[in-house]
Parts: structure tokens; C-alpha cells; sequence
């Protein structure tokens, strides 16, 4: 399995020009298929590529015990531990006892069960359980839960969306947001807008890019390979991580879901590297 060595950026004068100075955390998603075949050298690409944040989505036929070990070797940490939104609800304290044995502070869910389109009913149910769960996960297990949108949930309500009512309705101290800025553009939002519109409720990112060309929907779903390099889809990625800065995102994570990813992974390292203010 060939490994790429990519440095990340320079400690030196240069960090106060950079518009993104952070070193950014990887989605285990991105790297799904090595993953399926080789844990411990996929993990190994990962380190080689500079990172050294993972948020994992899947535990790859490992124990958390045994993935944490893995990691561990390497240097590595997870920040946040991605489930089903039927193992938050249903199965809390695997859930938290595995997301504590990996070292995460997080515990992410992407996705809201539905049918056909999202609908009231199913946004107020989803606001009930992450009210609920949230503050179980806070309280019992000092971990914070947070929804990654996916799409689906810009429906309109009102003079909004019924996203925006997932954010109003929910209880900051118990449920914060994951913002994948892909899945937010491609149903036609302005990520960096909703940034500014709730500063604080948002902790996490998803930096991804949607090729040129590609018209959005509500569905939630576009091929994978629409995901594209950081840069070169149509993404105005520096008024995101401007807005991100400012409303506090904790950690940012590169996200591709491609099948290209070992030579786009490193275009959008070198990229983030590139922007100055």
C-alpha cells in the first residue's frame, strides 16, 4: 500500500499570515476502503500524511480497546466517535463506553431516520432524542454529542428550514452541530451564513468541495465522486474558515469521499497551506 509523505504547516513566522493555521483532523470514512483491508497501515498513510486527529466512524472489526491501541502507537488521537442515530438512542452506553475508550470527546451522528422527504413529525422526534441522549451523554459520561446535517434537513418550514429548527429547538448545553460544508452548499445553503447565524452551536467541521458544475438538491445524496480536491470545486472555502474561526469550531476535519483519494487527500493539505488573509 504506497504512503504519501506530506508535510503539514511550518511553525514559524508565516502562521500569522495563514488563514488556516490549524493542522486539520481526518475522517475515517475518507480512507474507508484501506481501512476494510489493513487497519494498521492505513492508519500508518494517515500519519505519513501529517495528520494526527482521526474522527472514526467505524470501528473496522476492532474492539475500541484494540483501535485505540493501534492509535495510540502512532501517535495519533480520536476526537469524536461517529454512530447510528439507532445506536445513540438505543445502545447510549456502548456508545459512550466506546467513544471513552478511544479517547473521544465527541459523539457524532449523521443522519436522521426518514422517509422520503424529512418532514415535521420527523424533525421534532429527532429534537426530542438529542435533547435527551445529549444531556445523558453530558451528564453520565462527560461527553459532548453533536448532528452532522446531511442535506435532507433544509426542507423549508416557516422562513426557514426544518434545520433551523433542529438548531433553535435543541438545548445548547446538551447538543451542539457538526457542520459539513458540502451538505450544506449542495441543498443550496451558505455555510458560512449559518456559521454567523448561530456562532457557538457549531464544533465541528467537515472540509470538503463539490465539483464544478454539479446542481444540489434536498435528496442528501450526490456520487462520491462529485467530492473533489479542496480548491478546485465550487466551494468559496475562505469565507467558511474565515466564519468558522470566528464562530468557534473546535475541530476541522478533511473529508473526502472520493476514489481518489491519495492524490486528492494531499492536493487539499497543500491547498489549506496556501491560503494567507
Amino acid at each position: 500500500m504506497a504512503v504519501l509523505f506530506v508535510c503539514f504547516f511550518p511553525a514559524d513566522k508565516l502562521f500569522a499570515q495563514l488563514l488556516f493555521p490549524q493542522k486539520p483532523g481526518v475522517v475515517s470514512y475518507t480512507y474507508r476502503k484501506y481501512f476494510e483491508k489493513d487497519v494498521p497501515s492505513t492508519l500508518d498513510i494517515i500519519k505519513a500524511n501529517g495528520f494526527t486527529d482521526i474522527e472514526f466512524s467505524n470501528l473496522f472489526g476492532k474492539t475500541a480497546a484494540e483501535l485505540r491501541k493501534l492509535i495510540d502507537e502512532r501517535g495519533l488521537k480520536c476526537s469524536s466517535f461517529g454512530v447510528s442515530y439507532e445506536d445513540f438512542i438505543n445502545k447510549t452506553a456502548l456508545v459512550a463506553q466506546n467513544a471513552k475508550t478511544l479517547g473521544a470527546d465527541y459523539v457524532r451522528v449523521a443522519g436522521i431516520p426518514h422517509k422520503g422527504v424529512f418532514t415535521l413529525e420527523e424533525a421534532q422526534q429527532a429534537i426530542d432524542d438529542f435533547n435527551r441522549t445529549g444531556k445523558l451523554l453530558k451528564e453520565q459520561y462527560s461527553l459532548s454529542f453533536v448532528y452532522h446535517n446531511h442535506g435532507f434537513e433544509f426542507e423549508p418550514y416557516k422562513t426557514g428550514t426544518l434545520f433551523n429548527l433542529l438548531v433553535e429547538q435543541t438545548d445548547p448545553e446538551y447538543v451542539s452541530f457538526e457542520l459539513d460544508i458540502l451538505w450544506a452548499f449542495f441543498p443550496g445553503q451558505d455555510p458560512a451564513k449559518m456559521l454567523n447565524k448561530y456562532p457557538g452551536r457549531f464544533k465541528l467541521m467537515h472540509l470538503k468541495d463539490l465539483k464544478k458544475g454539479v446542481k444540489g438538491n434536498l435528496s442528501g445524496g450526490t456520487s462520491r465522486d462529485n467530492d473533489v480536491a479542496l480548491g478546485t470545486g465550487q466551494m468559496d472555502l475562505p469565507a467558511i474558515l474565515k466564519a468558522a474561526k470566528q464562530a468557534g469550531i473546535q475541530h476541522y476535519y478533511i473529508e473526502d469521499e472520493s476514489n481518489n483519494v491519495m492524490e486528492q487527500v494531499p492536493a487539499s493539505i497543500a491547498y489549506l497551506k496556501s491560503l494567507t488573509e
